[in-house]
């Protein structure tokens, strides 16, 4: 199976509950995609959603129609055309072929394509159009004055929202649909590590990294879709407190070594005592992104360092690379949305967001971010942290930080609503040495009796099951199997909300998809802790 088509097949299907018409063209404005909400709306025969399609064809079969009044069709789907790419971005109405207000935004983007997205805005004209009726004749029906307003004005909020809603469609759809569309990248990360793992240096281990690569592609646009959704809505606000740096570095050491030893590039994290205070979830995904831009965009051989340095009040987090570098006039450039410059595009795929989500969390955070750069030798991204202090004292063993583990023979309990994710999920703990258990649900667990003379190490726990939430489950199972259970969350749910509650319960949490490398460390880690308190 093609996991990669199977992942884009889902995202097409999703796209066509949205209510918009959505339709994308391509430089030479020939159609390349388009959902069921756009065929529907227009009306239009199979031949001309096919992709290929000129965008003057389908205006010219509007016109003929009559959809775009009185006149010659060819000019009126001439001058249609002229509307929709004459700017940057645009808005315009017309009456659809069953009589209904269709409005129509369309973008260009940054290759010359072009996106149009249109909506039925029947009900929001209507209201306005009665309100309008209603004040005309105002004072010949006094009487009726305040009920009318009332209906009208109920008309036309209903219609605002409604508008508001369809303005803010892509945004929500994404941020509510996340689970969903992650669920299966995560099931087929997880069975795509299991594959390198056993195929080796095959030929089927080639194929497996490449199955990797564009999952990876995958993940890295609907993280950074996901991102903009929750700035872009404001349901990511910051959170500041104090936390150390160390922490920060372990994490992106574990994350991105792979991918640079992969690109035989050196990264090298400078370790540091600093403590900074801010939101450490927004700072960590800053990091993150200067550092996969870093490696993306640094040649083989090179090199990107991690590191930071005391200014004053504040600490100065740089992320520097010896890779292709920008001149002090592309500056503007690089942090706009879908906008990327033409030797990074060479480089690497991606739709320019990355930087486009740093610069609006250290807007949202109130930070600095600095940056220099010479082309063709490199570039160094600072951003300015407040200083923070932890009053709690670090022990030695916890300086040093955790040692390796071995997972064998290790007993884990796996607990998620999708069957797929528990099967891939099995194939990788097992062939890590594991002993593995798993179940969709505490009633399955304990119709299976599970627990019958076999106790788990630790649990690695779904946040969205069927009957209850994950944290309530995984205190469901302390209170049978006990009170010191390790476990991590394993979600889709990014909110800062969930995490904090986990947090509260001495809960680790493991994003989705899950990355082989992050999943083996948090095991390790909640390995170790089950062995201090014996």
């Amino acid at each position: 199976m093609d996991l990669t088509s199977t992942a884009e097949a889902s995202l097409r299907r999703a796209v066509d509950f949205v209510p918009q018409g959505l339709a994308v063209f391509d430089a030479d404005l020939h159609l390349v995609a388009s959902n069921a909400r756009y065929r529907e709306l227009l009306d239009l025969p199979a031949h001309l959603v096919a992709a290929g399609t000129a965008l003057y064809d389908i205006a010219l079969y509007v016109g003929r129609r009559g959809d775009l009044g009185e006149g010659d069709p060819i000019q009126l789907a001439a001058a249609r055309v002229e509307t929709l790419t004459s700017t940057a971005s645009t808005v315009s109405q017309r009456i659809g072929k069953q009589g209904q207000t269709l409005e129509f935004h369309s973008s260009r983007l940054p290759d010359g394509g072009l996106v149009i997205s249109f909506l039925d805005v029947s009900a929001r004209v209507e209201a306005e159009t009665a309100l309008e009726r209603a004040n005309a004749n105002l004072e010949e029906r006094v009487g009726e004055r305040t009920a009318t307003l009332m209906r009208v004005n109920s008309e036309l909020e209903s219609a605002r929202k409604k508008a508001d809603a369809a303005n803010r469609d892509k945004t929500r759809f994404l941020a509510a649909a996340s689970h969903d569309l992650l669920q299966p990248l995560n099931a087929a990360r997880l069975y795509t590590a299991t594959l390198l793992e056993r195929a080796g240096g095959s030929e089927l281990g080639a194929l497996a990294h490449s199955i990797e690569a564009s999952l990876n592609a995958v993940e890295e646009i609907m993280s950074a879709l996901l991102d903009m959704s929750r700035i872009d809505s404001g349901a990511l606000k910051p959170q500041p407190a104090p936390f150390r740096l160390r922490d920060l570095n372990q994490k992106i050491a574990v994350e991105f070594a792979p991918a640079a030893r992969e690109k035989s590039i050196r990264l090298t994290l400078v370790d540091s005592s600093a403590i900074a205070f801010a939101d450490r979830m927004m700072v960590a995904r800053i990091v993150q992104n200067l550092v996969s831009n870093a490696i993306k965009y640094t040649r083989p051989g090179g090199a990107v360092l991690v590191g930071c340095r005391r200014r004053g009040a504040r600490i100065r987090l740089d992320v520097i690379d010896t890779g292709i570098g920008f001149n002090r006039d592309q500056h503007a450039l690089l942090f706009a949305e879908f906008s990327r410059l033409e030797q990074g595009a060479r480089m690497a795929q991606g739709l320019g967001l990355g930087l486009s989500i740093v610069e609006r969390l250290v807007s949202a955070m109130g930070l600095t971010l600095e940056l220099a750069s010479v082309e063709g030798r490199g570039s160094r991204f600072s951003l300015y942290l407040p200083r923070g202090k932890i009053e709690k004292t670090v022990t030695a063993e916890s300086e040093r930080g955790e040692t390796a583990t071995s997972l064998v023979g290790l007993r884990i309990l796996c607990v998620d609503n999708e069957r797929a994710v528990l099967d891939a999920m099995e194939g990788l703990l097992r062939g890590w040495g594991c002993d593995v258990r798993s179940a969709r649900s505490l009633k399955d667990i304990d119709k299976d009796g599970l627990l019958l003379g076999w106790l788990p190490d630790l649990v690695l726990m779904d946040y969205h099951l069927d009957q209850t939430s994950g944290l309530d489950a995984v205190e469901w199972l302390r209170h049978n199997v006990g009170g010191h259970l390790p476990a991590a969350l394993v979600t889709a749910d990014r909110t800062p909300q969930v995490r904090a509650l986990a947090e509260e319960r001495g809960i680790a949490v493991v994003t989705k998809p899950v990355k082989p490398a992050a999943l083996r460390a948090a095991i390790s880690g909640l390995a170790t802790q089950r062995q201090k308190r014996r």
